[in-house]
């Protein structure tokens, strides 16, 4: 008997490069997306995502490298894009259509286009079937996107933070509609947002793009795993991480919260006889340190 083999990557890119004049946007990026996983696609404003991501819908060419989706170029190939879904935050529509024609025309464009999940979710969000385009909100917009992105169902789908004018009723919907359909449903789901502490439990998979390079490429789990908090008075913390990598530092008085990398058992044990906490570190705050800004800073840039 032949051993089992992995299954194709939905994705594959080796090399890629987009350059706009001396400035690369996307910096010699090689990565796969693999079936039927939730990816997080994270990093700051500017960072490389979106035209990352344009480059994989087409919608971008590459200057240098190789793009593969389900094994083929994406470039002017309509058997590809027709199972490739991307959802923008700002997704533009003909001037004169109502909410209703956005999706009267999505089984045009996506073979598993899901008419009764489309409209559960319509009904969900409370959209405005007869409203003019030009007349709807952002969080409408937000959630016609949204809506679009789940219920075309294609093997491949980006959420190019679209959900970014959605309040936190609406987004929590999304995301128990996206976790409940991927259930039933399995595809390649990338998110890329800012609101990493939001959607930290969906994710399987962190790929953190920074100034254009893939920074992070790991399981979301390992990512959580690789570092720990210890806090406690000062001269103990201090005394236990002395000759450690820290990540990051923080105190009040005489009380200290250090992070550093991800400790042994007998470490452990060696914290918990000092007197000191051991507490996990968010995916948030473990990004936040890996590129190297604060925490403001990264949500207001992101």
């Amino acid at each position: 008997m032949s051993a089992a083999t992995d299954p194709a990557p939905v994705v594959r890119v080796t090399g890629l490069t987009k350059r706009f004049g001396s400035f690369s946007a996307v910096d010699d990026v090689s990565f796969s997306l693999e079936p039927d996983r939730i990816y997080g696609l994270l990093g700051r404003n500017g960072a490389g995502k979106t035209t990352l991501m344009q480059l994989l819908t087409a919608q971008q060419f590459p200057t240098t490298g190789s793009i593969e989706v389900f094994g083929e170029s994406p470039m002017e190939n309509p058997a590809v894009l027709r199972r490739v879904c991307f959802v923008k935050e700002s997704q533009k529509y003909p001037d004169d259509w109502r909410v209703k024609h956005v999706f009267a025309s999505a089984p045009w464009f996506f073979d598993h286009w899901d008419a009764a999940f489309a409209e559960r979710l319509i009904e969900e969000f409370r959209l405005p079937m007869k409203r003019p385009i030009k007349k709807v909100s952002r969080g409408q917009l937000s959630a016609i996107g949204v809506v679009v992105g789940l219920a075309s169902r294609a093997p491949l789908t980006f959420f190019d933070e679209p959900y970014l004018g959605l309040d936190a009723v609406a987004r929590q919907i999304f995301y128990d509609r996206l976790l409940e359909d991927f259930a039933e449903h399995p595809r390649t789901i990338v998110l890329s947002t800012h609101l990493i502490d939001e959607v930290s439990n969906l994710l399987e998979h962190v790929l953190v793009i920074d100034d254009g390079r893939v920074l992070i490429d790991q399981d979301a789990e390992d990512v959580r795993s690789s570092a720990v908090t210890v806090v406690g008075g000062r001269r103990a913390v201090d005394a236990f991480v002395a000759g450690r990598e820290v990540l990051h530092r923080d105190g009040v008085g005489g009380l200290a919260s250090v992070t550093v990398p991800a400790l042994t058992a007998a470490e452990r044990r060696d914290a918990a006889d000092a007197g000191l906490e051991l507490a996990p570190v968010s995916l948030q705050q473990l990004i936040v340190r890996r590129t190297n800004t604060t925490e403001k800073e990264f949500e207001k840039t992101s």
